[in-house]
């Protein structure tokens, strides 16, 4: 398969070029240039700004294109419209934020998304508006490839190359050992899927011309299974310590970036679902999440190498996930003392 990919040199990127090119697929790179300049020498690139000069695509014909790096809706529709003629399939990540009501398990490919308002010009100021920017970028791609196109809304990915640390954070931390905080409630679902499984179940649905809508997420775990999973790839001598979710918010942790995976869903139920989608109709379609133990194991191995994951270059700056070793510590020795 002749695959363009736009992006390619940033985590998922990286591995739908990886995945493409053990199938042996023939790949191209298009982006800026800024990242990954000694990755995949044996790839064609081509460098231009998607938000600027296109000119390196015209002329040129895919079997199928993957868009990892499509942010902003115009920025989308341009790319969209001009490969409309180059290429017989696109596949759009998208994301699962683009859904409207994040507080009950179970949302779908069929739930309502977020509507945003016309604005004249477009930030990524807010998870709201990431979400529906989103939705935007699925409206425009389908709007120049109808009937040809796959939105793929994507869940908590994880696996080498994350620069998110969402994932990692737990990885490393519990293979350092010793008491590791960990965050109540513990039956909080929580879902993550390997970054080589979904790009293994793009790739297939591109080649296939699979269309339509899909929710790719991991299998729904609680959040003591997701740790437990974690220690068990990892191995050591962590001990988990469960502190208490009222008590967490009131020192100042902050969900899902402090402790990531966490969403304190009794203080914040506008969120308590976000972390259990269903992702049935990706499954009847080919998706195959691997074991969590095998994805930590994998992501502890990467961390340790060194390499450093590249930052995302989407127009919003924040700091990877995870507490500092001295911060967690002060946590842990005030719940010893409150529960005392």
């Amino acid at each position: 398969m002749r695959l363009l990919v736009l992006g390619g040199t940033v985590f998922l990127g990286r591995h739908v070029v990886e995945t493409a090119l053990a199938r042996g697929d023939e790949v191209t790179l298009f982006n800026r240039g800024i990242h990954g300049a000694g990755l995949y020498p044996e790839v064609e690139r081509l460098q231009g700004d998607r938000d600027g000069s296109l000119d390196a695509l015209r002329g040129r014909e895919w079997d199928a294109v993957v868009d990892t790096s499509g942010y902003f809706p115009r920025v989308v529709r341009r790319s969209a419209e001009l490969l409309a003629d180059a290429a017989a399939h696109y596949t759009f990540v998208s994301s699962g934020s683009v859904y409207a009501d994040h507080s009950r398990p179970g949302t779908n490919e069929r739930s309502a998304t977020i509507e945003l308002p016309p604005q004249e010009a477009e930030e990524l100021s807010s998870p709201e508006a990431y979400g529906g920017f989103k939705a935007q970028c699925e409206a425009a791609v389908e709007a120049a490839l109808p009937g040809r196109a796959l939105c793929v809304r994507a869940g908590i990915v994880a696996g080498p190359y994350d620069p998110t640390n969402r994932f990692t954070d737990w990885v490393t931390r519990i293979a350092r050992g010793g008491e590791v905080l960990a965050p109540e409630p513990r039956d909080q679902p929580v879902q993550v899927l390997d970054a080589r499984d979904l790009c293994a179940w793009i790739l297939r649905m591109a080649e296939g011309h699979g269309v339509g809508v899909y929710g790719a997420v991991g299998p729904v775990l609680t959040m003591e299974e997701l740790l437990e999973r974690v220690r068990s790839g990892v191995g050591g001598g962590a001990e988990l310590v469960w502190a208490g979710e009222r008590f967490l918010v009131n020192a100042g942790v902050e969900p899902f970036q402090d402790l990531p995976l966490w969403l304190a869903p009794s203080v914040d139920p506008a969120y308590a679902g976000f972390l259990a989608v269903d992702g049935s109709k990706a499954l009847a379609a080919g998706l195959e999440p691997r074991p969590v133990e095998d994805t930590a194991r994998d992501t502890l191995a990467w961390a340790r190498s060194g390499e450093e994951a590249a930052p995302k270059d989407i127009g919003v700056s924040m700091p990877p996930a995870g507490l500092a070793p001295e911060r967690e510590r002060e946590l842990l020795d005030a719940w010893r003392k409150a529960a005392a």
